[in-house]
């Protein structure tokens, strides 16, 4: 009889959801899902508050990546106003985006991806995660507490707290940098650039020792999206660049426009909608965000580490775009690697501890975009408001969502590739996890939700029956 697997909810990822696969008789894969079972309803309740209180409100969105949603809050609100920010304000927001950046991607390699590439795809679950890494490669564990800690310290000593920070308001920052601030940033940077780098020769050693898995394990072609400026990776402020799946740009434009060249699907199994290329239609207008698509889309970065990282990530595809998903990790690092070869640029700039931090307005335009790069990939957050600044309408693409179609194409290909007529073990239904975990989604972000969920896999007859249940209880 046919069955259907059910993992719920899918382990080592920010936030919750669930996995559904189809199988026939035969024991084949017919379909699998991946279903984002949590509502967001940030939106809407935003309408009705004034506009300078978004950048504290959106930015609860998310533990993790709050400096995200905090910064691309305060670009929107920045157009609201109708002020071009000073330098310093400018520098100050970009060096707090650095720290999320180091602290988030350092996060998801060493304590959600590690375990499955150091440990094994089907090593026993009690050590498959942060705590195995620690008992078998305590120096290793170390270092990924070193750097998160280095990442938070930046926003910390900002915006005064490492977690939904008081920083970015609307037409700058509201504090400078002091004197201790900057040296004691600069005092550890050196460890830092020195520890990604270690961090990138064991993605890279792991993957040329596991070739065929990594070149077969989600590897699909689609298109890529990311900010550029004049080529280069851009994080924090430039044009959208859109790539099709040979990697010819098919668009470059203000993310103010977004709405002209982006549109979201619907499908009745999840609550994640799925953004899609206009002019291409759904689904071959699905693309892909974050590392792997930035560094898809970029030709160059402005630092010199993470460039001569970028050229060899290159020849990995003879140029064309690189399409493995297990890739995520690698090009994960060598952004780590840029935040922190700018953090240190930044630093090292005299006008960052200037006091011109703010740009004062008394106008209101009525609408706002901002745009910035999430870990994850590309964020937009639009406001309209009234003529008083008051909320009216809330859109929030958020890059977790952009990824949706792609990781939903991850877990079938997945599925499809390791599960078969043969027993179905904890390991097998971990890769397709680990399909998912690739993209490092954030799906609090993208939608929202509270509480906590054991993981529960009913397997089912295709009459409807309960075969077996297997638990796994999250303390």
């Amino acid at each position: 009889m046919g069955k259907k697997l059910v993992i719920e909810p899918i382990t080592r990822i920010e936030g919750h959801a669930k996995v559904t696969i189809h199988i026939d008789d035969e024991g084949n894969v017919e379909k699998s899902y991946f279903h984002v079972n949590q509502f967001r309803g940030f939106e809407k309740f935003c309408e009705g508050r004034l506009y300078f209180e978004m950048p504290q409100i959106t930015q609860r969105i998310c533990g993790i990546c709050p400096v995200s949603h905090h910064l691309a809050s305060a670009k929107a609100c920045d157009e609201i106003i109708g002020v071009e920010i000073p330098k310093t304000a400018k520098m100050l927001r970009e060096l707090m985006h650095m720290g999320q950046f180091i602290q988030s991607h350092s996060l998801h390699f060493f304590h959600l991806a590690s375990p499955d590439l150091l440990l094994g795809f089907d090593a026993d679950p009690a050590i498959r995660n942060v705590f195995g890494i620690i008992n078998k490669k305590p120096e290793l564990a170390l270092m990924a507490v070193k750097l998160r800690k280095f990442g938070q310290e930046i926003i910390e000593i900002l915006g005064r707290k490492k977690i939904h920070p008081i920083f970015a308001v609307p037409g700058g920052v509201n504090g400078a940098l002091s004197i201790k601030g900057r040296d004691k940033i600069l005092g550890e940077v050196d460890y830092i650039i020195k520890s990604i780098k270690k961090a990138i020769e064991i993605i890279k050693d792991w993957i040329g020792s596991n070739k065929e898995l990594v070149e077969n394990f989600a590897s699909f072609k689609s298109g890529y999206m990311g900010l550029v400026k004049d080529g280069a990776l851009e994080i924090y402020d430039g044009d959208v660049r859109l790539v099709d799946k040979e990697g010819n740009i098919l668009e470059e434009f203000n993310g103010s426009d977004y709405l002209n060249y982006v549109a979201e699907h619907v499908e009745d199994w999840t609550y994640l909608k799925f953004p899609y290329y206009k002019k291409m239609g759904y689904p071959e207008g699905c693309y892909r965000v974050g590392p792997l698509g930035r560094m898809n889309v970029c030709e160059k970065i402005s630092t010199p580490l993470a460039n001569e990282e970028l050229k060899k990530f290159k020849v990995i595809n003879n140029g064309k775009p690189v399409e493995a998903s297990i890739y995520y990790h690698y090009t994960r690092l060598i952004e780590d690697l840029y935040a922190a070869e700018k953090t240190k640029e930044l630093l090292e700039d005299p006008d960052i501890l200037s006091k011109d931090i703010r740009a004062e307005s008394d106008k209101i335009t009525g609408e706002g975009v901002g745009v910035i790069e999430a870990p994850r990939g590309t964020l937009f957050h639009h406001y309209k408001t009234d003529e008083n600044g008051v909320i009216k309408r809330v859109n929030l693409i958020v890059a977790t969502g952009h990824n949706n179609w792609a990781m939903s194409k991850s877990v079938d290909m997945v599925a499809k590739q390791f599960i078969s007529g043969k027993e179905i073990s904890e390991g097998l239904l971990n890769r397709v996890e680990a399909a998912i975990r690739c993209y490092d989604p954030c799906l609090s972000c993208s939608t929202h939700a509270l509480g906590q969920m054991p993981l529960y896999i009913e397997i089912h007859s295709s009459n409807g029956e309960i075969i077996d249940v297997i638990k796994r209880d999250l303390k």
